[in-house]
């Protein structure tokens, strides 16, 4: 079967976009359209194997895992749930960490599209690990809100007078003696963004506030985001973990000033 009627199964298949280009005997690199989440491109290598011919992501897809996941926990719990669900229902052999369809019967495209398909079902699992990681940074977050007394801290808080639909809402809320605290726990660019147009609106509407962030990784966040919410912030720290006692001392000292 000659290249230009593989790469036009691919095109009729997956997507017009799919180019095939040559890495030497019977080896064959495929570049397609689809990415990860942060932007890389899926990696597809059609090759010879033997007496056949395979589609593999030559161990790409667990390496790129790594980056959001420890090599020991992607094979646990939901998510070896979520990678043996991908796997068997698009056809797709692991191979110890190699992801590889066989194509038989010339059925190319069809070969393509399963394992691309697995692949993206595959990086759910990225998404589950920093849902996990919201999540746990969000619990220690309230845990060091505990510091202040119950009676003057609200969690998700919005101005009720303004803000009937809680449109903009704030992590924890503190009604000290001084003028009220608002607490914003930040752990990437679209939360950051948010807590922008927040305190943006509250500036509007008059309301006077002291504001303090407390980032999961300030790192993290895009250097134009975080400028832009630099502007309108009033205290930052740059992580929870790092700064516990720092926070807590300041949220107590200013509780009562």
């Amino acid at each position: 079967m000659s290249i230009s009627f593989i790469e036009q199964d691919f095109h009729e298949k997956v997507s017009e976009q799919v180019r095939l280009y040559s890495e030497g005997v019977d080896r064959y690199r495929v570049f397609t359209p689809f990415r990860f989440d942060d932007g890389d491109h899926l990696v597809v290598v059609f090759k010879k194997s033997g007496e056949s011919w395979v589609l593999t992501d030559e161990a790409h897809t667990f390496m790129h895992l790594t980056y959001d996941v420890e090599e020991k926990d992607i094979m646990q719990g939901t998510r070896q749930k979520i990678i043996s669900d991908a796997l068997s229902a698009f056809h797709i052999e692991d191979r110890d960490g190699e992801l590889v369809i066989p194509v038989t019967d010339n059925r190319y495209g069809d070969s393509l599209f399963s394992l691309v398909q697995g692949i993206l079902q595959i990086t759910n699992v990225s998404w589950l690990s920093r849902e996990i990681s919201h999540s746990l940074f969000m619990e220690h977050f309230k845990e060091l809100m505990e510091v202040v007394p119950e009676k003057i801290r609200t969690f998700d808080w919005h101005q009720e007078q303004y803000d009937k639909e809680r449109k903009y809402t704030v992590d924890c809320y503190i009604n000290g003696e001084g003028y009220p605290m608002m607490v914003h726990a930040l752990n990437n660019d679209n939360k950051t963004r948010d807590t922008t147009i927040t305190l943006h609106q509250f500036e509007k509407w008059d309301m006077k506030f002291r504001s303090i962030a407390i980032f999961e990784n300030q790192e993290d966040i895009g250097r134009k985001v975080l400028a832009r919410f630099s502007d309108v912030c009033d205290k930052q720290f740059s992580t929870l973990s790092d700064n516990h006692e720092r926070i807590e001392k300041f949220l107590l000292e200013n509780i009562r000033s």
